[in-house]
């Protein structure tokens, strides 16, 4: 008995090993081929197609996986996007995309605490953002309010499923609407910070979507563990601290090097 244990054990530890290295290899091969070929298609299939669980079920089941799986649908087709966005010289942000896209096969995305849920909305908030700024900055404002609302979704969706709030529906879609309303305006007023050295392009858009969506939840969720009603001291730190993070990115920091 004491053997199988062992040898069960050291299964579940190779097991383990090669699922940490095949995530690892999804992300070093799906970035590096985006950046040799300077097609994203490549790198995008391979996100798609490491997710072939979802739709390995009946087909009745496939609007749930896939909308289960938005989040993640989204933070590796953003770190595609993003490296093909940043151009056919081989940068640290190529480097940085590819390290970042591993912590989160390996580190993040196995997490389901709530602490971790919210983490991994925000996460595909912020690079969900920034890849969407990047491919619509140039095209009709709709296109990207249509992102928002996506972004906006999956985000809201990922956090409320798991709750116990029989609204949470609601509470979705308002999220959802919200953010393709912010995406739109945010459309107008796209300011993008640029690290030419580093190829790292940061739109203000993505730094205050955050920051609101993390307030959102954050706010939400007090409400709903004090029975609906509103704890100032709660929520009053954290919401005054993102106003003024907000107000102070627009006053002193819309004077960026690059300005779409």
């Amino acid at each position: 008995m004491a053997d199988f244990v062992v040898l069960r054990k050291g299964r579940n530890a190779i097991s383990s090993i090669l699922h940490g290295l095949l995530n690892i290899a999804l992300a070093v091969i799906s970035i590096y081929i985006t950046w040799s070929t300077g097609n994203p298609l490549i790198g995008l299939l391979l996100v798609v197609l490491s997710k072939w669980r979802m739709l390995a079920v009946r087909p009745r089941y496939w609007e749930l996986n896939i909308k289960s799986n938005l989040v993640d649908l989204i933070v590796g087709c953003s770190f595609i996007l993003i490296a093909y966005c940043s151009g056919r010289v081989f940068l640290p942000v190529h480097i940085a995309l590819m390290a970042l896209y591993s912590i989160w096969l390996i580190i993040i995305k196995p997490r389901s605490t709530e602490g971790a849920t919210n983490l991994q909305s925000l996460i595909a908030i912020f690079f969900g953002t920034i890849a969407l700024t990047l491919m619509t900055a140039s095209a009709n404002s709709i296109f990207m309010a249509i992102g928002g609302f996506i972004i906006g979704y999956a985000a809201a969706r990922h956090i409320f499923v798991q709750g116990d709030d029989k609204d949470y529906n609601i509470i979705i879609m308002a999220g959802a609407i919200a953010s393709a309303e912010i995406a739109w305006i945010c459309h107008s007023w796209l300011i993008v910070y640029s690290f030419a050295d580093a190829g790292i392009i940061i739109p203000q858009y993505s730094i205050i979507m955050t920051i609101i969506a993390f307030v959102f939840g954050y706010v939400y969720k007090s409400i709903s563990r004090n029975e609906g009603n509103i704890k100032w001291s709660e929520i009053g730190i954290p919401t005054i601290f993102a106003v003024l993070t907000i107000a102070a990115i627009l006053v002193f920091f819309s004077q960026p090097i690059f300005n779409v």
